[in-house]
């Protein structure tokens, strides 16, 4: 045995001093309180920039700014900006211990930046806990978001609610890939069909920032196209951003981004994918791993390094619209980023929106658009049939399917699968001219008529009573409701074509794609499948169903329904024949008949203009109890130009029944005023409403009132 193991068995009584010391201290400082955690009471703080200015969970907007807490030194490496971290709050100013205030609940937040001092004079309470070390919240992200909640009227903690996923423990843990070599430069491809189509392309791939609204042109090829505009945007060594309507498009997205550049290159942010593998994709994008991403309405806000492109397909789909508040449009949100981040930017349908018709008369943004030879070449033929076709075929008047219709349906079956749409259920009929079937609109506000029950006129918008209305297109007096759409469509074509499958594309089951076997596909709007071939003749039913809906919208979304069928149906050439059931002399009928959504989005343009309706001006609704919104708007400084239309009274949502986004409790009578600015008020708009909202709240207002910010259906 060693003298050294000789020593160790003697213990602590035979070691030297200098060991017996060591001891010592050691056991007098375990022996020493520790600063508990969460607290960190009489804990050092972190000797460089000791304080953390944090953005707080609290989605209420007069607690829409930063606060400062103190660093404890144990948290120094990891508190960094842009993570998540835990603090307390709502602890009073008698609540200090050892000049650290305590107390409050622990509350969620982003620490922002790090500090030497704090604005603010009495005791700090010290961060709580730093929950992940992962940054997810650059300045980038942070500017955009500021811009989006300060457009909106919103508080800045919900739009990053929108804009960061939920925390996953394990995504975080797992690497993200080494990211991918710049692809080479693909080729133009089908863009050299339209008239800028090849420079545009070539413009990203030289790393410049063109900026462009595309009307595509009918047929599948868009999501081949788009990726080669992505595609371009990598070669140059920048990222690209894609934003779609839904799951379906983005699967055509992602589909064609694989064929063209390979696996690894491009993320998917899709609710559908799951907590878990969306955050392990946004945290790849957000690490620089991937360059491309494509998404549907929450990848709009997608942390895309050095963004070289964003791009937005089908602006008109609600679906783009953000139901949680602020309520932000997915549009506007690129356009947000495209001039901060000076990057390119894509707007791309088959049809066309007022919004970017506006991007083109304004010189913002140039139009990638076909030759008429070209779009003859690719769109089907349209026919129409009318109320004078209708009278002249009483039968199929009754049945909701003219005999024009049925042929078309025979003559398409022997080629292949026969579209028929068919309007959603839940189009409130309002009053139109009986000759013309133009609908009736207010003198004042152009809002629409509706009928009481005493049969006198009043406005939807202004509550207006209008007694000797008279219609502005043909001169007639007389007054119709508007026709509600078919409900029994399906069984019928089932009974009349037995030997046919009928399938159906809606609510209950969104089909993707069907074969190019003949067959019946009944769908709603925004839910046609894809026919492999394209569909040999497409049905268009009850037109008034769109066309009469009570809102500014109404002419233009129809056509863009109509359009995005349409355009799934093969080339006139190949036989592709659609039917719409609408009045032809109806300007978005003329539009779908001459394949013209530009000239139609223009026209509408200009009307509106000249009428100060978005998006020439700026408006927002105001919702709520009449006490509740009479209050918040004699409170409000809103800017001298600004007109408040109404109030008038809201649809009373049924106990229960499904409540419609942005409407009243059940059971509640609320009322609405529309607020609208000229243009270059809608910032000062939004700032008051905004600043009027968070003193109401700040006095402790129990009554709801519900702001919304440009409106998508302003009735």
């Amino acid at each position: 045995m060693s003298s050294a193991n000789g020593r160790g068995e003697g213990g602590a009584e035979d070691a030297p001093p200098e060991q017996l010391a060591l001891i010592r201290e050691g056991v007098r400082k375990a022996r020493e309180p520790k600063a508990k955690p969460r607290t960190w009471r009489g804990a050092a703080l972190a000797k460089e920039l000791p304080v953390a200015r944090v953005l707080v969970d609290k989605g209420v907007l007069h607690l829409d700014r930063y606060f400062d807490y103190a660093v404890p030194e144990e948290l120094d490496a990891a508190a960094q900006p842009g993570v998540r971290v835990r603090v307390r709050f709502g602890a009073g100013r008698h609540r200090v211990r050892e000049g650290r205030r305590e107390g409050g609940g622990l509350i969620d937040g982003f620490l922002v930046e790090r500090l030497a001092d704090s604005d603010y004079s009495g005791p700090l309470a010290a961060l709580a806990q730093v929950v992940s070390p992962e940054p997810v919240l650059g300045p980038e992200l942070l500017g955009l978001a500021r811009a989006v909640a300060d457009r909106y009227a919103g508080s800045l903690a919900d739009v990053l609610q929108l804009a960061v996923p939920p925390r996953s423990a394990r995504a975080e843990q797992k690497p993200s890939p080494a990211p991918l070599p710049a692809p080479a430069v693909p080729a133009v491809g089908s863009w050299a069909r339209y008239g800028r189509g090849a420079a545009f392309v070539e413009s990203l791939a030289a790393g410049g920032a063109p900026r462009a609204v595309w009307h595509a042109l009918p047929g599948p090829g868009w999501a081949e196209e788009l990726a080669r505009a992505v595609g371009a945007t990598l070669a140059s060594g920048r990222g690209a951003l894609v934003v779609v309507p839904d799951g379906r498009a983005v699967s055509r997205v992602d589909a064609a981004l694989t064929s063209l550049l390979g696996e690894g290159r491009h993320a998917v942010l899709t609710a559908e994918a799951g907590p878990e593998k969306r955050y392990r994709e946004w945290l790849a994008v957000r690490r620089g791993s991937v360059r491309a991403v494509v998404g549907t309405r929450a990848a709009m806000f997608a942390p895309v390094r050095d963004v070289g492109l964003v791009a937005i397909w089908d602006d008109g789909d609600g679906s783009h619209s953000e139901q949680h508040a602020p309520q932000p449009h997915a549009r506007e949100v690129l356009l947000l980023r495209a001039a901060h981040d000076k990057s390119a930017f894509l707007l791309g349908s088959w049809s066309c929106t007022v919004e970017a018709a506006q991007l083109v008369e304004s010189g913002w943004a140039l139009p990638l658009v076909a030759g008429r030879e070209q779009v003859r070449e690719t769109a089907p033929l349209v026919r129409t049939v009318g109320d004078a076709d209708l009278a002249r075929d009483e039968a199929a008047r009754a049945a909701r399917l003219p005999t024009l219709a049925w042929q078309v349906v025979r003559e398409g079956l022997r080629h292949g699968p026969v579209l028929v749409q068919v309007p959603r259920r839940g189009y409130v009929p309002r009053m139109a001219c009986a000759q013309c079937r133009a609908p009736a609109r207010c003198r004042h506000c152009a809002g629409p008529l509706e009928a009481q029950d005493a049969g006198a006129l009043r406005c939807a918008w202004c509550g207006r009573d209008e007694a000797a209305w008279h219609c502005p297109e043909c001169g007639g007096f007389r007054l119709r409701a508007q026709v509600v759409g078919a409900r029994r469509t399906a069984e019928e074509l089932g009974r009349a074509f037995p030997a046919v499958p009928v399938r159906t594309s809606g609510r209950e089951q969104v089909l993707d794609t069907v074969s190019e076997a003949p067959a019946l596909v009944v769908s709603t709007p925004g839910a046609e499948p894809v026919a492999e071939g394209g569909y040999a003749a497409a049905l268009l039913l009850d037109g008034w169903a769109m066309l009469g809906r009570p809102d500014l919208r109404a002419g233009e979304d129809a056509l863009r329904r109509w359009i995005g069928a349409a355009a799934l149906v093969r080339p006139q050439g190949a036989g592709g024949t659609v039917v719409v059931v609408a009045e032809p002399t109806l300007r978005p009928v003329q539009a779908l008949v001459r394949w013209d959504p530009v000239g139609h989005a223009v026209r509408e343009l200009a009307e509106r203009a000249e009428l100060g309706f978005p998006p020439v001006s700026r408006m927002a609704a105001v919702s709520g109890t009449p006490e509740a919104l009479a209050g918040f708007l004699a409170a409000a400084e809103l800017p001298r130009d600004a007109e408040v239309l109404g109030p008038v009274p809201m649809p009373v949502t049924e106990a229960g029944r499904p409540r419609r986004v942005g409407g009243p409790p059940p059971g509640e009578h609320w009322e609405r005023a529309l607020i609208r600015v000229p243009p270059g008020s809608g910032a000062a708009l939004a700032a008051a409403l905004k600043t009027a909202q968070a003193a109401r709240m700040a006095r402790g207002g129990s009554a709801l009132v519900r702001i919304r910010v440009d409106p998508l259906d302003i009735g």
